[in-house]
């Protein structure tokens, strides 16, 4: 693949969602440093496209002010909302992570096949998520067991999951 600015061989690819529109920029090594992408601060993929940079006008070190939630979902500790989340692409603490959970997922499920790490895994960790895996997929036949009233079938569901929790702990 090309350089979107110079034409050169890209070998730094950046993928964003913007407005549930996923938006792709492919860079060579210089124009990546050009325009910061490899400053670990982060930056914002509209601010690469438009020649700006953190810290412009609106945002304050690099973070947005804090501006009213549109949905009514706000941080409780830094005062952002999911706008300001979706408009720098970046939380603005730890907290917001708690805060703003399931709509990032909902981005990442976009931009990426799942949510769950598929590939190497150190050893004896297959096992553990193996095991988390099929203790997840016994609760959902649980759930569906207890709803069809198949008591003696949810009992032995039930005690499976037992089990594999006492091998867990």
């Amino acid at each position: 693949m090309k350089c979107d600015f110079c034409e050169k061989k890209a070998t730094v690819f950046l993928t964003q969602l913007v407005d549930g529109q996923m938006k792709k920029v492919c860079l060579c090594d210089n124009c990546a440093k050009e325009r910061g992408v490899t400053d670990p601060t982060g930056f914002s993929l509209a601010d690469l496209l438009l020649g700006g940079l953190p810290g412009g006008p609106g945002t304050v070190a690099g973070h947005p002010s804090p501006g009213v939630p549109g949905n009514g979902k706000q941080c409780a500790t830094c005062t952002f909302t999911l706008d300001d989340l979706k408009r720098v692409r970046r939380f603005g603490c730890s907290d917001c992570y708690a805060t703003f959970g399931d709509e990032v997922a909902q981005m990442i499920r976009g931009m990426h096949k799942g949510t769950s790490h598929v590939g190497k895994v150190p050893e004896g960790l297959m096992a553990i998520q193996f095991r988390n895996q099929r203790i997840e997929e016994l609760r959902s036949r649980l759930d569906q067991a207890i709803a069809s009233e198949s008591y003696e079938e949810a009992a032995g569901i039930r005690d499976e999951i037992r089990n594999l929790d006492e091998v867990k702990h």
